[in-house]
């Protein structure tokens, strides 16, 4: 019979063996390695201080076991999603995480009421969470919407890891702006305080504003019309953002250094406070919104970015035309160089039919639907069985949302006024059409447009800042001048 010492000492060594499978770990020369005891034995990773404690704090699982499966029992892969942010993260950021889940940046709720209202919808939701889940075919304008929304739209958001192209790829809930993402993979546990542009453009790609701030306008979706032109299309490699871009001018800020986070703070982003205005950096006077980076010494006004550390010199509103048109008329009227307008965007769900018109459009933007389109055009195939997922429940439903657009210009800035009568750049946002062939390849929905009275022209602040120019009220037209 053994001795406790001798028992004990080898229950020690027992543990220390840590986290193992069935088989034998082994080194790249083939020879057994030893495996640290823990977590840490098969997942090495770095922690930032604030964050440096035991995994199952957050990750549960079976830690005293030494056998993988037994150790994963019980795992909660992602702890910061939605669904788990308030129970986990918000044990030490308490009413920080419940707040963040309210904010308009989090519930999508702007974006989703105004697609929804603009085909008929009376309600107003709170939340992209509360967008109906389709049972089956849509047989009303809203349902076809919806569907829309939850498996073409809501891919990018903070409920889900993004799409499979090497920069989109994002962590969930907190994690999604706080935890660094490379090549598609988490690339360091270490959190994030002040987020980077690269998290931002895992979601602010395509035309949408973020990308503008580098001065990218995404390409056509038709092959011929990307760059680099391939003599073989099959051969082309899906780029970063899914489809290439045009390099345009960034925007004046991102030249000169600023990181989007200098001016989308967390009081914005995670609180839901007011964001910053032009004015709040370069008023004649500094007003109660400056904000705390902004410093104004002897008439000298400077910033200090956020993650470059950088000093830059503020200029401050001199010319008349900002006296003459004041609060009438937006900055980007005058200072946005170029903007977003993707006219006739045509989405056509296909539930049945022929999809060999599609082939040379088949860079849709969504890597699950470039993937099940190459494979029906690939065995030529019936779309039947073909299936796309929920953006939300990631449940897969029948039937492939296929996108199309009519044309996509950079050059034209558009005026409209907004909800306040103030003039703005604006983008044919609503030039929507939607179709629905079902899987008798019957066409239920022709070309459905927004309701009657429904502004195609939306307001938006492209983030493609630059001097003004000598003809700038060319751009207002008769009306404004």
């Amino acid at each position: 019979m053994l001795k406790p010492s001798l028992m004990s000492l080898l229950m020690a060594l027992a543990l220390l063996v840590g986290c193992s499978s069935p088989e034998t770990p082994t080194g790249g020369d083939g020879r057994p390695r030893q495996v640290v005891a823990g977590c840490r034995g098969c997942h090495p990773l770095s922690l930032d201080p604030s964050h440096d404690f035991a995994c199952e704090a957050c990750h549960g699982g079976e830690v005293e076991s030494g056998v993988q499966q037994k150790a994963h029992e019980g795992l909660i892969p992602q702890p910061a999603h939605p669904e788990r942010m308030v129970a986990v993260c918000g044990r030490c950021h308490g009413g920080l995480v419940q707040q963040a889940a309210t904010t308009p940046h989090f519930t999508l709720a702007r974006e989703v009421n105004r697609l929804r209202q603009a085909f008929g919808a009376k309600e107003r939701l709170a939340s992209l969470t509360s967008v109906p889940q389709g049972q089956g075919e849509p047989t009303t304008r809203l349902q076809l919407v919806d569907d829309l929304l939850r498996r073409r739209c809501l891919r990018c958001h903070l409920y889900a890891p993004g799409e499979a192209y090497v920069s989109t790829r994002h962590g969930t809930g907190c994690a999604a702006c706080h935890l660094a993402f490379q090549a598609g993979n988490l690339a360091d546990h270490r959190f994030l305080a002040k987020p980077t542009d690269e998290q931002c453009l895992s979601c602010h790609y395509g035309n949408r504003v973020g990308a503008d701030y580098y001065g990218r306008f995404e390409q056509d979706i038709n092959w011929e019309y990307r760059t680099p032109f391939a003599a073989d299309k099959d051969r082309e490699t899906a780029p970063a953002y899914g489809v290439g871009w045009h390099q345009l001018r960034p925007d004046l800020h991102q030249r000169a250094g600023m990181a989007c986070i200098d001016c989308h703070g967390g009081q914005e982003l995670m609180a839901g406070a007011a964001g910053l205005r032009c004015l709040s950096c370069h008023a004649a006077s500094l007003g109660a919104d400056a904000p705390p980076a902004l410093t104004e010494t002897a008439g000298r006004r400077q910033l200090l970015t956020a993650l470059s550390g950088q000093r830059l010199e503020v200029p401050v509103m001199r010319d008349e035309a900002h006296r003459r048109y004041g609060d009438g008329v937006g900055c980007q009227v005058c200072h946005g160089q170029w903007g977003f307008a993707d006219y006739g965007t045509h989405l056509l769900r296909q539930d049945s039919g022929e999809l060999e018109g599609w082939r040379g459009i088949s860079r849709q933007g969504s890597a699950e639907l470039e993937a099940a389109l190459a494979q029906a055009l690939a065995t030529d195939a019936s779309p039947n069985g073909l299936t796309m997922s929920d953006g939300l429940s990631g449940e897969p439903s029948p039937g492939l949302w296929l996108q199309a657009y009519e044309r996509r210009r950079w050059e034209e800035i558009n005026v409209c006024r907004d909800d306040q009568g103030v003039w703005q750049v604006c983008r044919p946002l609503l030039d929507l059409h939607l179709s629905y062939v079902n899987r008798e390849g019957e066409l239920v929905f022709d070309g459905v447009k927004p309701v009657a009275g429904t502004p195609v022209m939306q307001p938006y602040t492209p983030h493609t800042t630059g001097r003004a120019g000598a003809l700038f009220r060319q751009r207002l037209g008769d009306e404004v001048r």
